[in-house]
């Protein structure tokens, strides 16, 4: 039997820990969610929990940036399916709206984040994952050579995703609303092809 290290089981509480946060913050959403309750879910005692995290608010955090880890994941997987750069950004645009699809998704990162986080924290957070993958897409799709211009221009996108993600968090069917919203997205995009 191999013995694991301290740090190695502390790893394995802190994911267990924000395993369980992610789930429930996407199914009750922050407020609604308390401390006691992610750490039963995670087997762990309340002690263990704030061990790891400082308070709720931290547990929270953890879960957005978990969030955030996976559609960046996931937007990157999608445009490097593809075949040219161009239609890796479509891809990933649309791969980001489809994941607003997502309940979990939705409640976390657009509906919660904002509030208990703080708009500068969420766009440090998503600067460093979703953005920066939409920033580099729209580098090799665009060609732009200014990277102010190319900072801006992502921004601007980046912001009517994230509205169409509202949009869909919003909709009553947002499945059936997914292909008119991506069409709006492509059109969009289309005005900034060189």
């Amino acid at each position: 039997m191999i013995r694991r290290t301290q740090a190695e089981r502390s790893d394995e509480t802190t994911g267990r820990l924000v395993r369980a946060a992610r789930e429930l913050f996407g199914a009750h959403g922050y407020a609604l969610t308390s401390i006691d309750a992610v750490a039963a879910a995670a087997g762990v005692t309340k002690g263990a929990a704030y061990h790891h995290f400082n308070g709720k608010v931290a547990l929270f955090r953890a879960a957005f940036v978990g969030e955030q880890e996976e559609v960046a994941a996931a937007v990157e997987r999608a445009a490097l399916s593809e075949p040219d750069p161009w239609a890796a950004l479509r891809r990933g645009c649309r791969t980001f709206l489809e994941r607003c699809l997502d309940p979990g998704f939705r409640q976390i990162v657009l509906l919660d984040a904002p509030s208990v986080l703080g708009w500068e924290t969420v766009r440090e957070i998503e600067y460093a994952h979703t953005l920066r993958v939409l920033l580099a897409g729209l580098d090799l799709a665009t060609a732009e050579g200014d990277k102010v211009v190319l900072s801006m221009r992502a921004q601007l996108v980046f912001g009517a995703l994230c509205e169409g993600g509202m949009l869909l968090a919003r909709s009553a069917d947002p499945a059936a609303d997914l292909p008119r919203l991506a069409a709006e997205a492509d059109r969009f995009l289309a005005a900034l092809r060189p």
